[in-house]
């Protein structure tokens, strides 16, 4: 079963409830928490975990052999992304703009294009209370994002349930998080930003044909917590948990202490936000486990 935590902007409370949930049902399933928000992971600092292994995270980029290299000019023809120039007397390549589609090596006529590898993150493995957590994180400078995500659940496994916390907005970053989810569970608060960005991300979960459910966090911080009502009404998307604004809550976080570890009665809250994802998977036909 993969459950995917998403928002439409930061600062609702993804990690928050990825981290609680897996902690709330760690007594009865084999879990595994997916850091996917790789350009700020965080849910390591929550959960501390033991570190198994790390590896290194690489794309192929183009490398010119410049003695068999003709300067055609068809690979940068190609090239989507400008990622190479040939100019009048040789062949420059944009190692950060390469998207590694391996177009320009395949179709050189004269075979002068090697691809090499080229690290562009860091992906941590490890365990934490009989949680599998795994995190990757993007070397700083680094624009292309979805490879990072997509070597992360490389670590998916069949057997678990899997809870993907996902980077904020509707990016392809996003979208590459989503891919084969079973559920995703749309994190809000009661906002008119929060309601904006709240209906991006459902448009996003209903392209993809995931189902969905929400959880709104601060829900009593202001008296806009009925558009979100309302919203979701008209959407037929159910609301499986609100979450008080506590201040105890903030101090906790900024502690790095997780909620359901100080209140012991939020853990059977996010036990049931469990139970009913579950049978919303069943109920749509999805593949959970």
């Amino acid at each position: 079963m993969k459950i995917a935590v998403a928002s439409g902007k930061g600062g609702t409370g993804k990690t928050t409830t990825s981290i609680n949930l897996a902690l709330s049902i760690n007594d009865e399933y084999p879990i595994q928490l997916l850091d996917c928000d790789v350009e700020e992971p965080n849910t390591f600092l929550f959960m501390n975990p033991t570190i198994t292994n790390e590896e290194k995270i690489t794309v192929k980029i183009p490398h010119i052999v410049e003695e068999k290299c003709s300067l055609c000019g068809l690979c940068g023809e190609i090239c989507s992304f400008n990622a190479i120039a040939v100019l009048k007397d040789m062949v420059m390549v944009f190692p950060e703009l390469c998207h590694s589609c391996g177009a320009c090596a395949y179709l050189c006529p004269e075979n002068a294009i090697l691809e090499r590898e080229r690290e562009i993150g860091i992906l941590s493995h490890g365990f934490s209370e009989e949680v599998e957590c795994i995190q990757g994180k993007i070397n700083t400078g680094e624009a292309l994002v979805p490879p990072v995500i997509r070597a992360v659940k490389k670590y998916l496994s069949d057997g678990k349930v899997s809870i993907l916390d996902s980077p904020p907005g509707t990016s392809c970053a996003v979208v590459t998080t989503l891919l084969g989810s079973d559920f995703c569970l749309l994190i809000t608060e009661p906002t008119p930003f929060g309601l904006h960005d709240l209906d991006l991300a459902v448009n996003l979960a209903e392209k993809l044909e995931i189902p969905a459910g929400v959880v709104i966090n601060r829900w009593d911080i202001s008296d806009n917590s009925s558009i979100i009502e309302n919203y979701c009404r008209s959407k037929k998307i159910p609301i499986l948990l609100k979450i008080p604004y506590d201040r105890k809550t903030a101090e906790l976080y900024s502690q790095g202490i997780p909620l359901v570890k100080a209140d012991p009665r939020w853990k059977k809250s996010f036990k049931n936000l469990f139970h009913s994802i579950k049978e919303m998977i069943y109920r749509a036909g999805t593949p959970g486990n």
